[in-house]
C-alpha cells in the first residue's frame, strides 16, 4: 500500500510502516527513543513492535495503565516527571505504541514536555487506526468529559500496522469499527454500503487505508477544525454524552467509545430525518445496522436527563449553542445545526423503540 501523505507527516502501512521509521530513526540523530505503552500494548505489541527495529538506540519504556478512566492530567503529569527523571530533552522522540488513550495522551504529552519534542503514533487498535491517530488531535479528559484538554498537533508520522489487530478481542474491534462507518455515513454511500457487507475481521487492510483516506480528505481542507472537519463529529455530539455519563456512573457497566458512538449516530440520524430530510428508509437503515452490530443501550429517564445536561460541554459549541452534525443524505452531512430539546427527547425515544 502506498503511504498516504498528509500536510506535514505521512501514514505508512504494515511493511512499508517499519521500513520508513528505521530510516527515519537512523537520520533524526534523537538524543533518546522513549516508548508510551500501557500494561496491554506493553505485553502484546512491544515484542512485536521492537522485532522491527533495525539499530541501536537509547530506548526506554513508559508504561501507564490502560483505559479512558486514565487519559487524564494525573497521567500526563506521572509521565512528564518520567521523562524528566530520564533526562529527556527538546532533541528527544515519544513513540506512542497503544490504542485511542495512549496516542491521544502521548501526543499532548509529547507536544507539552519543554514546549513540544517529536512524537510517533503507532496505533495497535483499530480505532486508533482510522481515527484517533491521524490528524494531529491530542488530549485528555476533563473528569468524565471527553477530550476537553488538548491540542491540535501533527506527529512526524503514523504507523498503521494491521497485524496489531490480532491482539484485540471482538468486542474492541467491533468498537474501533463504528468509526469507519461513521466515515461512510458523512462520505460516501458506497462505503458504507461496502462495510454493512463485512462480516468478520480478518482482512480489513483495505478497508482501514480507505477510512484514512477519508479522514485525511476532510482534515487536509479543515485541519483546525472550523469548518468542514466537524463532520468527523457525526454521532459524537450525543455520543460523546452518552458516553461521558456511561464512565462516571456506578450503575452503568462502562461503554466502549465506538459502543457509544453507535447510540449517538442512531439518535443524530433521527434528529437528521427530522430536520434535515434524511429519508425514512435511510433513517430507519442506520437504525437497524446499528442496533444489529451493538445492540441496544437501555436508557432511563434519569440517565437522558444527566446526559442532555452534559451536552454543554460539546467541544463544538460556540456562544452558547449547542451545535450537531447532521445527515441530509447518506453521505452528505450539514453541520452547526442546532436543535430544541423536546426533540432531543423524542430521539431517544426513537432509539428505544
Amino acid at each position: 500500500m502506498d503511504s498516504i501523505v498528509t500536510a506535514s507527516y505521512a501514514v505508512h502501512f504494515n511493511t512499508k510502516a517499519y521500513e520508513a521509521l528505521n530510516t527515519h530513526l537512523a537520520q533524526a540523530n534523537y538524543s533518546k527513543v522513549f516508548i508510551l505503552v500501557d500494561e496491554n500494548t506493553h505485553e502484546y505489541c512491544l515484542p512485536r513492535f521492537m522485532a522491527q527495529i533495525a539499530g541501536e538506540y537509547a530506548f526506554e519504556i513508559i508504561e501507564i495503565e490502560a483505559g479512558e478512566i486514565n487519559k487524564n492530567i494525573h497521567t500526563c503529569t506521572q509521565v512528564w516527571e518520567v521523562l524528566s527523571e530520564l533526562d529527556a530533552d527538546r532533541k528527544s522522540v515519544l513513540i506512542n505504541l497503544g490504542g485511542g488513550v495512549v496516542t491521544d495522551l502521548g501526543g499532548f504529552v509529547a507536544s507539552a514536555y519543554k514546549r513540544g519534542i517529536a512524537f510517533i503514533n503507532v496505533p495497535t487498535t483499530l480505532l486508533a487506526m482510522v481515527d484517533a491517530s491521524v490528524g494531529g488531535k491530542t488530549g485528555v479528559d476533563l473528569g468524565a468529559l471527553k477530550n476537553q484538554i488538548g491540542v491540535i498537533n501533527q506527529p512526524q508520522m503514523v504507523l498503521v500496522v494491521s497485524n496489531f489487530l490480532e491482539t484485540l478481542n471482538e468486542r474492541q474491534l467491533t468498537s474501533g469499527f463504528a468509526e469507519m462507518l461513521k466515515h461512510g455515513l458523512i462520505r460516501s454511500r458506497a462505503y458504507w454500503d461496502t462495510l454493512q457487507e463485512v462480516r468478520d475481521f480478518t482482512a480489513l487492510d483495505t478497508l482501514i487505508y480507505q477510512s484514512v483516506e477519508i479522514k485525511n480528505e476532510v482534515v487536509l481542507q479543515d485541519p483546525t477544525e472550523q469548518h468542514l472537519r466537524k463532520i468527523l463529529n457525526f454521532g459524537h455530539t450525543l455520543g460523546h454524552a452518552v458516553e461521558s455519563y456511561f464512565l462516571e456512573s456506578e450503575n452503568h457497566e462502562l461503554l466502549l467509545h465506538g459502543e457509544a458512538i453507535a447510540a449517538g449516530m442512531v439518535l443524530e440520524a433521527y434528529l437528521s430525518h427530522r430536520l434535515e430530510g434524511l429519508s425514512g428508509a435511510d433513517t430507519k437503515e442506520i437504525k437497524t445496522t446499528f442496533q444489529e452490530r451493538y445492540g441496544k443501550v437501555v436508557f432511563t429517564a434519569t440517565d437522558i436527563d444527566t446526559i442532555l445536561t452534559l451536552l454543554k460541554f460539546d467541544k463544538k459549541n460556540s456562544h452558547g449553542n449547542i451545535n450537531f452534525v447532521l445527515l441530509k443524505n447518506i453521505g452528505e452531512p450539514a453541520i452547526d445545526i442546532q436543535i430544541d430539546p423536546d426533540l432531543l427527547r423524542e430521539a431517544f425515544a426513537y432509539y428505544s423503540e
